[in-house]
């Protein structure tokens, strides 16, 4: 289980290695050759010495133009320490394994986007012996994905839209493209993908309403990430009765829904939700939310 934004970032590459090529043909547009296969290998980079270095995800991609390997960072803040440990994990990933190695340093931030990509020079200014040029994804190249259409046709690119745009007014558009998006894809993968996003989602409200989108379409209840709101579930069970805790969690989404798409909830609206003692009925209601216009299209069908 995906703990931290962190590991989400890099790991979204361990669930769908193509993703990475393709993230850095049509985000950085590098000529990356065409991957025959991928394969992931330990990140462990220790040596005898009580030196501990570990990368965050790496893999091996045969392509018809040679071996690479992609070194793929997770970087939530500048740090300093990188000028040497960068270099060092490629140099010597290419003394162990005898393949050009490539690094990736995927971000959530402009500022840490922008100071990562300047490259790393060692040596005697205008002769440097060691260049390094990471190769870096962030929120200013990642596209914009708010269209339902085009997160259907490439849903893990759309999951790393969600994971480095998750934030600001265009998040309620990309999470709920993304939403419907994952309706097309086998339920596991779903439910995985499910995860990354909710790790990287740093914003709290952005972060419920993801979780209460797939409540609605009931992937998120499927995977462990759940057993978090199910157990504050079970505690507001003790205290109210298991049975109305249900229906009064059920009314929160439905509004909390209507109110992160900036739709208008009416008097008499809230009211006949807030009144509704019928769990199923208002889980119909917050699927309904989900795509809704306006708040009476909720009860149109009735």
């Amino acid at each position: 289980m995906v703990s931290s934004s962190h590991e989400a970032l890099h790991q979204i590459f361990q669930k769908d290695p193509t993703l990475l090529t393709k993230a850095l043909q049509r985000v950085l547009h590098v000529p990356f050759p065409e991957p025959r296969a991928i394969a992931a290998l330990n990140v462990d980079l220790t040596e005898i010495e009580p030196v501990e270095r570990r990368v965050d995800t790496l893999l091996r991609a045969e392509t018809d133009k040679g071996t690479y390997l992609l070194v793929v960072e997770s970087q939530g803040k500048v740090d300093g320490r990188k000028r040497g440990s960068w270099p060092y994990y490629l140099s010597y990933l290419y003394e162990k394994y005898r393949c050009e190695p490539v690094l990736i340093v995927i971000t959530q931030s402009s500022h840490t986007a922008k100071w990562a990509s300047r490259p790393i020079r060692l040596g005697f200014p205008g002769w440097e012996s060691l260049t390094v040029r990471p190769l870096v994804l962030g929120p200013d190249n990642v596209p914009v994905i708010a269209d339902e259409k085009q997160a259907e046709l490439d849903v893990p690119l759309a999951v790393l839209s969600a994971m480095t745009h998750g934030r600001g007014p265009q998040a309620p558009a990309i999470l709920e493209s993304l939403a419907a998006a994952l309706r097309t894809i086998d339920p596991d993968s779903a439910a995985v993908f499910v995860q990354f996003v909710d790790s990287c989602l740093t914003d709290p409200q952005a972060k419920q309403m993801w979780r209460n989108l797939m409540t609605a379409i009931q992937y998120f209840w499927r995977h462990p990430l759940a057993e978090q709101v199910r157990e504050e579930g079970r505690e507001q069970g003790l205290e109210q009765g298991r049975e109305e805790g249900r229906i009064q969690k059920c009314r929160e989404m439905v509004l909390s829904i209507l109110e992160w798409r900036r739709i208008p909830v009416t008097d008499a609206a809230r009211e006949r939700v807030e009144s509704c003692t019928d769990p199923d009925r208002l889980e119909a209601w917050a699927q309904r939310a989900v795509h809704a216009t306006d708040a009476a299209e909720l009860f149109a069908a009735e």
